[in-house]
């Protein structure tokens, strides 16, 4: 079967509806477990954090996946590099744009294990596993062994983390590279959003409206 980019064959096409379909009862399914479980304490450490929300999507827009496909067709990056994997619809629209540049990987970050796993089915069914590599646990640890230039960023893990992954892979990032943000709504992006719109820092930066908004930022 010949297709015009990998996000028209079946198979992903298959994936992301299906992802797009369960994230769209995040919400009930939050509520659920709030209900089942009343006494639970309120999570504080990332870990706590993403282990009480091992059921929850929290997905970028289908829109934001489109423009993430564009960047990374455009720019040709050798190596994305995405904190905050989740269930993996975003990983799916960089690995996506990597196949269809012919050369590159995506080396992403998930700190739930059942996320991780049920992420590695999926690329293995949309046939995009052998361009994406899974690093399991805390992205400040995990990220620390990068072996390569991150040519194009993906910050969308807990906002709060944001500005601490940055900081962790600005040695990797060279002048041009993009690093993009997801949901500059959320006031607790806000440190990373003053870092990078701070021109000492070494960013030029841009917030792009899509959905819950983007920031675009450039390494100068």
């Amino acid at each position: 079967m010949t297709f015009t980019h990998t996000l028209a064959d079946p198979r992903v096409e298959t994936a992301l509806s299906r992802m797009f379909d369960l994230a769209a009862l995040d919400e009930a399914t939050s509520a659920r477990t709030r209900a089942e479980h009343p006494d639970r304490p309120e999570p504080t450490t990332p870990q706590e954090l993403a282990d009480a929300t091992a059921e929850i999507y929290m997905p970028i827009s289908a829109a934001g996946g489109e423009l993430l496909y564009n960047l990374v067709r455009a720019t040709r990056p050798a190596t994305v590099v995405e904190f905050g994997m989740s269930f993996g619809i975003s990983t799916l629209y960089l690995a996506a744009a990597v196949r269809d540049n012919g050369a590159g990987r995506v080396v992403t970050t998930e700190l739930n294990k059942d996320k991780a796993a049920a992420a590695r089915r999926t690329f293995a069914e949309t046939g995009l596993d052998d361009v994406i590599t899974v690093l399991e646990g805390d992205a400040r640890e995990t990220l620390g062994s990068l072996d390569a230039p991150a040519d194009f960023v993906l910050l969308d893990g807990w906002k709060d983390l944001c500005l601490p992954v940055l900081r962790l892979l600005e040695p990797h990032l060279a002048p041009g590279t993009l690093v993009v943000a997801d949901d500059v709504n959320l006031s607790s992006l806000r440190p990373y959003l003053e870092y990078v719109r701070t021109p000492a820092n070494g960013y030029r930066s841009v917030p792009f409206p899509v959905e819950d908004g983007m920031e675009i930022s450039c390494r100068l």
